[in-house]
């Protein structure tokens, strides 16, 4: 009897077996790192120089600044105000997107099949709905003259985008409304792949809901929790659309203005085309930080990602 020595010639090397996915994953790749690689290396090379409308035409020669651009924000008192009031208000879209979301998720799994289809139906169009008509549907919701929501309230003329933080409030429901779908759906299709028999053995049990949600549920879910947590931080960090729109550029005197709105402003209206990008890098410099952070702390619990 003869005894066969060595590898089958059918059996994969160690490195065939290695290079393999990222074979398969190259086109792929080549595609996200020219659609998002480059822009970013033009973003951060804007932001080392010099550049403003003079360059641009060619009527001055573009200098290079090196960190000049960044010492510069970061020494400006309105760029800080800018940060403090685009973090808190992300974290309040964060909050508020990630309860509604959850919240109506749970409730899909209680109604019946109709008011499930309705409700599915009304948040996918809301979802579907382009940011800048929605944001002009919810003005006109909220305006002092025709508005049906002063005249339900009682409020008269009241201005909701007159002061800063009904304006920003006014934003944060426009922003919470197009974005718990996203969250209800996701988290809902979780639930639905939860068995059964753990859910009517907490029940027994004498759990309430919150406490069914809070012990058993959402430790399930904690990977997709933790994926729609980044999504709506990214999201609702660098909004944009619903901001200039419904504050006209950013509130009276920019008291609504966030760091997108405030790179926009220094890019196009004062034509400081290098400050915005350094305000861009910055800004993705934060979510980055705040993804990975995120992350970390996870894995430290424990957590599979």
């Amino acid at each position: 009897m003869r005894v066969r020595c060595g590898l089958s010639r059918s059996s994969p090397r160690p490195f065939g077996r290695a290079t393999a996915p990222w074979i398969y994953l190259a086109p792929a790749l080549l595609v996200l790192g020219g659609l998002l690689l480059y822009p970013i290396y033009q973003l951060g090379l804007i932001s080392v120089f010099h550049y403003t409308q003079a360059q641009v035409s060619g009527g001055a020669p573009v200098t290079f600044e090196g960190l000049g651009n960044y010492r510069e924000i970061f020494s400006d008192s309105e760029f800080w105000r800018v940060l403090l009031a685009t973090v808190v208000f992300a974290a309040a879209c964060v909050g508020s997107t990630l309860s509604v979301g959850c919240a109506l998720a749970v409730l899909l799994t209680r109604v019946r099949a109709l008011p499930r289809l309705a409700l599915m139906l009304a948040a996918l169009g809301a979802w579907a709905t382009p940011a800048v008509t929605g944001s002009t549907v919810w003005l006109f919701l909220f305006d002092p003259d025709f508005g049906p929501v002063n005249r339900v309230l009682g409020l008269g003329d009241h201005s909701w985008t007159y002061g800063r933080f009904s304006a920003f409030f006014l934003v944060l429901l426009e922003v919470v409304w197009c974005s718990f779908p996203f969250v209800m759906v996701t988290v809902y299709a979780g639930i639905r792949a939860v068995p059964a028999e753990v859910l009517e053995a907490a029940a027994l049990d004498g759990a309430s809901q919150l406490r069914i949600w809070r012990s058993v549920l959402a430790p399930m879910l904690r990977p997709i929790l933790v994926v729609v947590t980044i999504q709506s931080v990214i999201w609702d960090f660098k909004v944009f659309t619903q901001i200039y729109v419904m504050t006209n550029g950013g509130g009276i005197a920019g008291q609504n203005l966030t760091l997108n709105v405030y790179a926009y402003q220094q890019a196009f209206a004062s034509s400081q085309y290098s400050l915005g990008s350094a305000i861009g890098i910055v800004m993705l410099l934060i979510l980055l930080a705040v993804t990975l952070g995120y992350l970390r702390l996870l894995r430290r619990q424990g957590e599979e990602l």
